[in-house]
């Protein structure tokens, strides 16, 4: 293992501690994140096995007062995964930590560890004949410790919640190095303040989540699938609150993309299949899940036939086939792609009030153009509120043209964010990408308890320093 002459000691008082194998040379890949914004660093690399192991991990880390970086899958977009300065950490990946360890089909409940894929722990329930709803384009590669610690949400909020809101209970190392054994089934349990959602949401500066159990729900008898042309955002909205007149809370997906997205996709993934000929200005993709003996496809047909008179859509594709219902999604999930191909200039995760939505648009775009000829990528989960809200070079030049300007573009679009109550972090977490904002942005006395939580939890201030909040 080749370290740094002051990581020396540190390791060889860990390998005395450890089973074989749970220390590892550090490989580049625990180094890097998505966006190419920072490169990591690391003294020591552990894949403990064991929640035993973590906690020895973090308990030498703590007496030793070395930063302890924990890492799921890797994928997240504001750099919570990575250390770029300060002293080398302790980067404890919990990939190996990767059992189903029960299923309760009856309880719909499935216990999973930390370093689960967000796919397997989806393929176990659905072996139960239960769906874990949490669905995201990451899905294949992150994991549930990761999804739990950024409170992730993607394509199944409108329904089923955030991850916080999938999750009954976790076992978890703090800081401390003492194990909380809190994987309680329990739906309802009063018994003092919420470890649970303190640690969910915290991206590893409170302690390592080790292990949880999660919700299931039904697999839907019925599901239907339709991408819907628009004329507007605010149609958008109006065809939402149509939807769940009609069919209520089935409606668990409802995706706004903008005909950007959709050229991106042409000219950079032109094998990506499309429903419409000619791109329009706005659609929907519409995911309806019914139970019993209802039919998803006769209830968006009716919808479609119900928003063409209001003069709400004037085109539309629902899917016949599950591989047509493949086809939809499979246009919205490459949007992250395109626009990585392409290369953005200033990207934004955002969420705002429903009604607010709209007139963000239309501001916003005023707002950026006042700084250049941007084109912009608008798409995201318009049922709950989040859009990315992402913005490019002209075509035919880069993103490096504009770096002069991207602050200026990503301040103007968190100013108008937060003039309109909305939030600049909706779905991705705070990371270190976001912390200045959360300062800029952030209500004082949320900031000063969130300060006093992280000092009597990890007095030492060893669990992810400079994520979330700086030091």
């Amino acid at each position: 293992m080749t370290l740094n002459a002051a990581d020396a000691p540190f390791a060889a008082h860990l390998s005395g501690l450890l089973p074989e194998g749970v220390l590892r040379p550090v490989e580049p890949r625990y180094l890097t994140e998505p966006r190419g914004r920072w490169q990591g660093q690391a003294g020591v690399l552990a894949l403990p096995r064991t929640v035993d192991d973590v906690a020895t991990l973090v308990r030498a880390a703590n007496q030793w007062r070395v930063p302890v970086l924990p890492y799921g899958g890797g994928t997240g977009l504001v750099g919570g995964q990575v250390m770029p300065d300060g002293p080398a950490p302790l980067v404890v990946s919990l990939e190996r930590m990767n059992r189903i360890r029960a299923v309760h089909p009856e309880e719909n409940v499935l216990v999973a560890e930390a370093g689960c894929i967000l796919a397997d722990i989806q393929a176990a329930a659905a072996k139960a004949d239960r769906l874990f709803p949490l669905s995201l384009a990451a899905e294949g590669s992150c994991r549930i410790g990761g999804n739990l610690s950024t409170n992730a949400g993607g394509v199944n909020v409108l329904r089923y919640g955030n991850t916080r809101d999938l999750c009954l209970g976790l076992e978890a190392v703090l800081p401390s190095g003492q194990v909380w054994h809190g994987l309680s089934r329990l739906r309802k349990d009063n018994t003092g303040y919420d470890l649970r959602n303190l640690l969910i949401g915290a991206e590893g500066t409170l302690g390592i989540i080790t292990a949880a159990a999660l919700k299931l729900s039904p697999v839907p008898g019925s599901i239907g699938t339709a991408m819907l042309s628009v004329s507007s955002p605010k149609a958008a909205l109006e065809l939402l609150s149509l939807s769940r007149a009609q069919v209520g809370e089935a409606v668990s997906a409802f995706e706004l993309i903008h005909r950007q997205g959709l050229e991106f996709l042409t000219e950079v993934l032109p094998t990506v299949r499309q429903p419409f000929e000619t791109p329009p200005e706005w659609c929907v993709l519409i995911e309806l899940g019914l139970s019993g003996d209802g039919e998803a496809s006769e209830a968006l047909e009716h919808l479609f036939e119900t928003a063409l008179s209001a003069g709400l859509a004037d085109d539309g594709v629902i899917a016949q086939s599950e591989a047509q219902r493949y086809e939809l999604w499979t246009v919205r999930e490459h949007l992250p792609e395109a626009n990585r191909l392409i290369g953005s200039v200033s990207s934004h995760d955002v969420s705002l009030p429903l009604s607010a939505i709209p007139d963000f648009i239309k501001r916003a775009a005023a707002a950026v153009a006042e700084i250049g000829p941007f084109r912009i990528n608008n798409f995201g989960h318009l049922g709950d509120g989040n859009l990315h809200y992402n913005v490019f070079p002209p075509k035919g030049h880069s993103r490096t043209e504009f770096a002069a300007v991207a602050g200026r573009v990503q301040r103007a679009v968190h100013d108008l964010v937060h003039a309109l109550d909305g939030s600049v972090s909706a779905e991705h977490g705070i990371g270190r990408l976001k912390a200045d904002d959360l300062i800029r942005y952030g209500d004082p006395v949320k900031l000063a308890a969130m300060r006093a939580i992280k000092t009597a939890l990890d007095p030492v201030g060893i669990m992810n320093p400079g994520a979330v909040l700086r030091t």
